[in-house]
């Protein structure tokens, strides 16, 4: 395994989206499912493939069930994700990426692979708290270099700002897809409340992950 992705179930409950993953009519699984008050289920074995990613890529490559853990956290998108569940997360993450021998940055959400489908999990996710742990990436604008103003104005000159935010993008993991869509997705992940057209802040962060980027051929799975 390569990656871990993060997802919110969506669901009212635990209890319900347990009983989907575990419906084999639904054709959804993840190998891990965190309740609101901390309880970790294991629900599919590190090393058998999920299905919890669906259609999508990341640095380059599809099929991201066959090399990727999922971790479904409950929680509908539209609350605060408790304390005790994200507490939880972090001790099951660090144990993952130390059996996997992987970075922080093998950590994605579903948004990033799949930018056209999905949204989780989501704007309230504190993926800063994780950063702090070390358990996932984040951009340090100290160190990134300040984005180029482009030569031309109007029109022209935003055309190019933007082609150089989604080269970026593309360094450090993001698929092909529409720039609305990729600039919906990093904003979920790095500045949730953020709206608008593309600005300089997004540009900053996008050089500031780009130094992220996995150049180094994929461990196989």
């Amino acid at each position: 395994m390569e990656l871990v992705v993060l997802h919110y179930t969506a669901m009212p409950s635990c209890a319900e989206a347990l009983e989907r993953l575990c419906d084999p009519l639904a054709e959804v699984s993840a190998h891990y499912l965190i309740d609101g008050d901390g309880t970790v289920l294991s629900l599919v074995d590190e090393a058998a493939r999920a299905w919890h990613a669906g259609a999508g890529e990341w640095r380059g490559a599809g099929d991201v069930n066959s090399r990727s853990i999922g971790i479904e956290l409950a929680n509908t998108g539209r609350e605060p994700f408790a304390e005790p569940q994200m507490a939880a997360l972090e001790r099951l993450l660090a144990g993952v990426l130390e059996r996997h021998g992987l970075g922080p940055e093998s950590v994605i959400a579903h948004s990033d692979m799949a930018p056209e489908r999905k949204g989780d999990p989501g704007s309230r996710f504190d993926w800063r708290r994780l950063a702090v742990q070390g358990l996932v990436v984040w951009p340090d604008l100290t160190d990134a270099p300040p984005p180029q103003p482009s030569p031309t104005g109007g029109e022209g000159g935003a055309m190019a700002e933007m082609a150089g935010f989604l080269a970026d993008l593309r360094a450090f993991g993001y698929p092909e897809a529409a720039p609305e869509a990729l600039l919906t997705a990093f904003r979920l992940r790095f500045r949730p409340w953020a709206a608008g057209p593309l600005d300089d802040t997004d540009r900053a962060l996008a050089a500031g992950v780009r130094r992220f980027a996995v150049d180094a051929p994929r461990a196989d799975a």
